[in-house]
């Protein structure tokens, strides 16, 4: 097989610096991943933990020679010490999340750079790449578990439609759906934009209902919509603003009741408890919700259900004027507003992904510019008792 990956094992080419000794206090620590490449660029998606404890990262990096981000793992032990990274070769462009668990493999759809074709990627819990399989499409912008597939969301260029598709983690398309994104260069202009990074960054979302409805966030009838589907008809549709406005994440909670978060000309807003319309036309600034006057203009959005305190919680992360990453968090069942905390020093810090860790902490995933100019991976790992002190 042709070799895919440079293999970098711990070498001089990293370094972690921690705010805590983990040898005191191995439920909380800070990690930065610094490398001595310092023109090199790493931004991640998503992270999962894997069955050793430990944390695995995909993460996009800039390529010289290519518009689009390249691809970059890296692997970390329990208490977030680096110990592998995996350079994926330059003929794979376009890592998108999540990262998915099937088979007790790691699954992730990327696009070749020169026909654009989407990949399905497998990954070993030590981060290694198994194999890499042709999928067909192009323009991969979300992926989700459904069962045991995955949803892809994906921009079919040619055609100019918006592609959900069903995938088996053999690769193996078994049902799909086309969505028009309206006719015309200048719809389609901020998705090629969004894709080669020279515009603004979409919230693209993919997933299913607890009722069992498909649902996508991306672009349908020249606007950014949440649009509800049964892969043979459009259902419902949370229309945005044109391209300026709309859904930021979405997570359902019970029956058609949702958590979310909306974008509208730079404002942001969370609506902790609202219901949705799945079977209706609608727009998001119909929904009600908290305005963040101190996030940052658009700003990504991610929602944790959680819990702290022996209380069900719902936990916004989102990224802040000052540089920090926000944890904001709401009760469940009521979506009464029940405290904040901060997660960043000296550096800017913007968000990418928070989970749920098997300790019962949390673990924030982010990028951190090192001298103020060089994107690089960070880690915020918060103890159980460290949460309970938020409210």
């Amino acid at each position: 097989m042709k070799k895919l990956l440079l293999i970098l094992l711990i070498s001089s080419a990293w370094s972690c610096s921690n705010e805590a000794d983990p040898e005191l206090d191995k439920a909380n620590f800070t990690r930065i991943f610094n490398s001595n490449r310092y023109n090199a660029s790493y931004n991640p998606i998503d992270i999962k933990q894997t069955a050793d404890g430990g944390y695995l990262v995909l993460a996009g990096r800039e390529l010289e020679n290519s518009n689009f981000s390249g691809i970059y793992i890296i692997k970390t032990d329990n208490v977030g010490t680096f110990e592998s990274e995996f350079i994926v070769d330059e003929t794979f462009v376009n890592p998108v999340g999540e990262l998915m668990l099937a088979n007790e493999n790691f699954y992730f759809f990327c696009m070749t750079g020169v026909n654009l074709q989407t990949q399905l990627v497998e990954v070993s819990q030590a981060g290694e790449i198994n194999q890499v399989i042709n999928v067909g499409g192009t323009y991969p912008s979300a992926a989700a578990m459904d069962g045991g597939n995955f949803l892809l969301l994906g921009y079919d260029n040619a055609s100019k439609e918006t592609v959900l598709s069903i995938v088996s983690p053999a690769g193996a398309v078994s049902q799909s759906a086309s969505f028009s994104i309206g006719a015309g260069d200048a719809v389609e202009e901020p998705i090629i934009n969004h894709f080669i990074r020279t515009g603004r960054k979409y919230p693209f979302q993919v997933g299913k209902t607890l009722g069992g409805q498909y649902f996508f966030n991306g672009f349908y009838n020249y606007t950014f919509s949440l649009v509800f589907t049964d892969l043979s008809e459009i259902q419902g549709v949370v229309q945005g603003q044109q391209d300026d406005g709309g859904i930021s994440y979405l997570l359902n909670t019970t029956g058609n009741t949702f958590a979310t978060a909306r974008f509208n000309f730079g404002d942001n807003y969370f609506i902790p408890n609202t219901p949705i319309n799945t079977s209706g036309v609608s727009s998001s600034t119909d929904l009600p919700g908290f305005e963040l006057l101190e996030l940052t203009a658009d700003a990504p959005v991610k929602i944790l259900a959680s819990s702290i305190k022996n209380t069900e919680v719902l936990v916004y992360a989102s990224n802040t004027k000052g540089g920090q990453i926000g944890l904001y968090i709401y009760d469940r069942a009521s979506g009464d507003f029940l405290g904040t905390k901060y997660l960043g020093f000296s550096n800017p810090y913007e968000v990418s992904g928070v989970i749920n860790t098997a300790d019962e902490g949390i673990l924030v995933c982010g990028t951190t510019y090192v001298a103020g100019r060089f994107p690089r991976i960070t880690l915020f790992k918060l103890s159980k008792e460290e949460l309970d002190k938020v409210f």
